[in-house]
Formats: C-alpha cells, sequence, structure tokens
C-alpha cells in the first residue's frame, strides 16, 4: 500500500498504520495515531484485546499467520511492533508489502544475546 519506490515518501493522515500486538502499548499506539488523523490495523490473537478494541480494524490471528501478515502488510504503508519479541521472520514478510520499524534484522540481533554482543563489539 505505500511507495516503496520512495523510502523517504513521508506518510501522512488518513494512511493507515498497523501494529503487531494488541496490549496496553498497542493501545496507546492506536489511540496516539488516530489523535493525528491515522487509522490503524491491529494483528493479534487475542479478539478482545485492548489495542484491538481501540483499533479501527483488528485481524485475530498469531504472529506467524502468513495470510495475516500479508493483510496488514498490504492494508497499511508503515507496521511497527508493540513488543520486541515478535518473530523477525514475520517483519521480513511484513517489509514486501509496507515499510516496517524496527527492522527484521535489527529484531532478530536483539533477540539473539551472543549476535547483540558481536553486532555491539563489532561497532568499537
Amino acid at each position: 500500500m505505500t511507495d516503496m519506490t520512495d523510502p523517504q515518501a513521508p506518510f501522512l493522515p488518513p494512511a493507515r498504520l498497523g501494529v503487531m500486538g494488541g496490549g496496553q502499548l498497542g493501545r496507546m499506539f492506536v489511540h496516539a495515531a488516530q489523535a493525528m488523523g491515522f487509522k490503524v490495523a491491529v494483528l493479534e490473537a487475542a479478539p478482545d484485546s485492548p489495542g484491538g478494541q481501540a483499533a479501527d480494524s483488528l485481524i485475530a490471528a498469531g504472529y506467524d499467520d502468513a495470510q495475516a501478515l500479508a493483510e496488514l502488510g498490504q492494508s497499511c504503508v508503515a507496521v511497527t511492533t508493540e513488543f520486541e519479541n515478535v518473530p523477525a521472520d514475520s517483519l521480513q514478510q511484513l517489509a514486501a508489502h509496507a515499510f516496517v520499524a524496527p527492522a527484521a534484522a535489527c529484531v532478530a540481533i536483539a533477540q539473539d544475546r551472543i549476535a547483540e554482543k558481536r553486532f555491539l563489539a563489532d561497532c568499537a
């Protein structure tokens, strides 16, 4: 749904943003985005989640559900996560359709303490 040819193009309301995770932080994200005029889709397995209740649309599925990821990515200009333990592979799948932050590669490093230490040592 986003113009993947111009990564510098801004996302302007009423564009749809996506968030993986429907807990309290997801709900706060939804309210903040809606206050700015954005529409928000939440991907969350629990249909009665706080974020899902506040969102404009809820995709009730697991974070590794390929069909749900495609639906989220194709309906949003950008997707983020509520927390750091979403599958990095899922973020990679989403990146084929929408801008994703944090990037899958960054999440993969953060989820692997050895890779994280190696990455930080390489930065020194």
